[in-house]
């Protein structure tokens, strides 16, 4: 346990859930994945226990003791102890002292390098763990789940709102797939040749996950979670820097999540709230990133490949090149989006279309063209869909229309910046609908 000597002054209120949730998306995927390999497969949800049980003493004790000076350290020991005592107490394990000992310490050294010389060459535990999930035997969804419950330290509610579902359906999903594994005998490693080019789109599917919930997140205070988009973005440079990896498509996502990265800092207003494309100041972006991005669409070309993160990275490579919001090349913008709705046919990527073709020719337009959507029943409680219609009502001057779209919106957001963005919309549009509705005191 921590004492005063290593540890900094009691933390102000709040400030440990925010250290520990920061620690618990760095240090949980890392962990559960070292200790998985010394368990088997078979006993993931060991893993996952001692590694929650680590964080939930962190909760216990950080309030009184401070936080200490290397979190990270402290972390790592205690779950080593933890898992000493689980293997001390099950004679299952008793074998595996000494490897969980010195994986642990590599671990908290940060060496990086656990995996074996004569296995798959990917030096983080994560990415092994990120094939082992996506593993053909397990159905696709349940892939992406399973990775991002067990790596990203994801809540069944996050990935739920990921996948438009409920968070029953997810912890289904989740239950599933490790029985699926325990009843395959599925192993933990990186498999080669084929088995692994077959098992990248699972991978790519779960680093664009994580990505998205950094760069837009589903829930809690903070609409941008920048950690998340670094970490996914760090996972897929080692995919892309490994030879399995090194593939257009992953180079193509790798440089959709390095352009859209590169505006992070221009997303938010001073007091965090959100700021539109058009609002944004272009000079606040990240320029060498954008150059990275760059490079990496061109290396993502090597071929005849064209996947969704081509034209995903495309589209936001016509937004970063535009030197102001009104210079964008949106005929450009609206026929990769053509492109892609043709590859995939999510109302996501529809609603997505319908902007640009609002953006081309007219918000009439786009109503119609969100008309036109498949499956739209699946946007039902989804809040940009409202503030998207919203949006082109208020642009054809149809006030009342508009605000009833927008208090819609509002009933669905659950981020707080976004429920004031929303808010001021509605206000206004009220307003304009009935510009006498408010008295002097007002």
């Amino acid at each position: 346990m921590a004492n005063s000597e290593t540890t900094q002054p009691a933390p102000a209120p709040g400030e440990v859930t925010q250290v520990v949730e920061h620690f618990f998306r760095h240090e949980a995927g890392k962990m559960v994945s070292t200790l998985t390999r010394i368990f088997g497969i078979e006993h993931m949800n060991r893993a996952e226990d001692v590694v929650q049980e680590t964080l939930a003493r962190a909760l216990q004790t950080w309030p009184y003791y401070g936080i200490p000076k290397n979190p990270s350290a402290w972390v790592t020991q205690v779950a080593k102890n933890l898992a000493l005592d689980l293997i001390r107490r099950d004679k299952v394990f008793r074998t595996k002292e000494s490897q969980i000992t010195h994986l642990m310490e590599q671990v908290s050294a940060d060496a990086g390098d656990t995996a074996g010389p004569g296995e798959s060459g990917i030096s983080d535990d994560r990415l092994r763990m990120m094939f082992t999930c996506c593993h053909p035997l397990i159905a696709q969804e349940m892939q992406v789940a399973l990775a991002l419950k067990t790596l990203c330290g994801f809540s069944a509610q996050e990935i739920a709102r990921a996948f438009l579902t409920s968070e029953a359906a997810i912890a289904k999903r989740l239950t599933r797939a490790k029985q699926r594994i325990r009843e395959a005998g599925i192993a933990f490693e990186i498999p080669s040749g084929e088995e692994l080019n077959q098992r990248l789109d699972g991978v790519l599917q779960t680093l664009y996950l994580l990505f998205n919930e950094g760069y837009k997140a589903s829930g809690g205070e903070q609409l941008i979670r920048a950690e998340l988009c670094d970490e996914a973005i760090r996972l897929a440079s080692l995919l892309a820097e490994h030879s399995a990896g090194n593939q257009p498509r992953a180079h193509a996502l790798l440089a959709l999540m390095l352009l859209n990265g590169a505006r992070l800092s221009a997303r938010l207003d001073a007091d965090g709230n959100i700021l539109r494309l058009e609002e944004q100041d272009r000079s606040r972006w990240d320029q060498p990133m954008i150059a990275r991005g760059m490079y990496h669409l061109v290396q993502s070309t090597d071929g005849d490949e064209i996947s969704e993160y081509h034209l995903q990275a495309g589209i936001t490579a016509c937004h970063c090149a535009a030197p102001d919001f009104e210079s964008t090349d949106w005929p450009r913008i609206l026929s990769l989006y053509d492109r892609l709705t043709s590859l995939d046919d999510s109302p996501v990527a529809a609603l997505n279309r319908a902007v640009a073709v609002a953006a081309v020719h007219g918000p009439k337009a786009g109503i119609e063209a969100i008309g036109k959507i498949r499956k739209r029943e699946q946007l039902d409680s989804y809040y940009l869909l409202y503030a998207t219609l919203g949006e082109f009502e208020a642009r054809l001057d149809h006030h009342r229309a508009a605000a009833d779209y927008f208090r819609r919106a509002l009933e669905l957001v659950t981020i707080e910046s976004e429920q004031v963005f929303l808010t001021k919309k509605l206000r206004a549009l009220e307003d304009c609908a009935d510009p006498g509705r408010r008295t002097p005191a007002d």
